[in-house]
């Protein structure tokens, strides 16, 4: 039966029971978890500080002085790096050295689209991303139904068999792609249709990529937090206001965690019930603070962020 044809009911009860079949994957040999005594490890998304024009090179050294755990940087970046003649290794060894880590990094390349050419052409451009991505040291990259988000009847079954395609080039470079959900998008815009992907794939290193905003956007909410468990290894942590609503907020109204109304303190405390031990990375593209001091942006993030997991560990059900 055609994805189309299935009724919301039974999309979002086959969803359910694809991540509660996620759980009894194992995780990948490099599938970090969080730091040692700690449920959550904190990385630095690099569109927080996309105003301030940094190079990544200073973004490495401003996550490493601000505390962070690790980095989650633009593909972009590393190519402009190379491009400037720069080389990703060497950028890879300065984390490194910092006591960074790379753990996913952002780009949009066109793996699920229906037309076949464009596919083939975004299935090659996830080759040079996950390349470069794997030279910095990283082990993840985001994949968001990036050219679909148009498309309200794709096929979920096919796009799990594109997934599928996708994690085998992923597996031989070394870095495995993340269902990224989009809520504004028509395609991939609810977790549970992320969750069916994952799972349908039939790839045990299959993961989905949340992020708080688009939860909230989407119109997933965050009940299925303790379901989508097992198949996530990194979180968007972010918040959004009351106003504007939710037809009409936008990436740019994101703020730091816990100045919003997203119930932040549940959801990662059903993810951490469930068994999540994965990082909390602090995506905002909020252009006030953009025009701030970059390390104070950074502190001030990460202060918060583990301000609402400390929160989020107390609170009771």
């Amino acid at each position: 039966m055609g994805m189309n044809r299935l009724s919301r009911r039974e999309l979002f009860g086959a969803a359910a029971a694809a991540g509660a079949g996620l759980a009894a994957l194992p995780a990948r040999a490099d599938d970090k978890p969080a730091p040692a005594a700690r449920p959550f490890g904190f990385l630095l998304n690099t569109a927080t500080l996309m105003g301030q024009k940094l190079s990544l090179k200073d973004e490495i050294d401003l996550a490493a002085r601000a505390g962070y755990d690790g980095l989650e940087p633009w593909v972009r970046e590393i190519d402009q790096h190379v491009k400037d003649g720069g080389d990703a290794k060497d950028l890879a060894k300065r984390a490194r050295d910092a006591g960074l880590t790379v753990e996913s990094a952002i780009d949009f390349f066109e793996w699920v689209v229906d037309d076949d050419d464009r596919r083939k052409k975004g299935l090659e451009a996830a080759k040079r991303s996950m390349d470069l991505v794997r030279q910095l040291g990283g082990v993840r990259v985001a994949a968001p139904p990036a050219g679909a988000t148009d498309k309200a009847d794709l096929n979920l079954f096919q796009a799990a068999d594109r997934y599928r395609e996708l994690c085998e080039i992923g597996e031989k470079i070394g870095v495995t792609p993340q269902v990224e959900v989009w809520g504004f998008s028509k395609a991939l815009g609810r977790l549970g249709e992320a969750l069916l992907v994952a799972a349908e794939c039939g790839r045990p290193e299959a993961c989905v990529l949340p992020d708080v905003f688009h939860l909230y956007k989407g119109g997933s909410g965050f009940t299925g937090a303790r379901v989508a468990a097992s198949a996530v290894r990194i979180v968007h942590c972010n918040d959004y206001p009351a106003d504007p609503p939710r037809a009409l907020v936008k990436d740019e109204h994101r703020v730091y965690p816990g100045d919003g109304v997203a119930p932040l303190k549940e959801f990662l405390r059903d993810l951490n019930a469930a068994g999540f031990r994965g990082f909390l990375s602090l995506e905002l593209f909020n252009h006030e603070y953009w025009k701030k001091d970059a390390l104070l942006v950074a502190k001030t993030g990460l202060e918060k962020m583990k301000a609402v997991a400390q929160a989020a560990l107390e609170s009771k059900p």
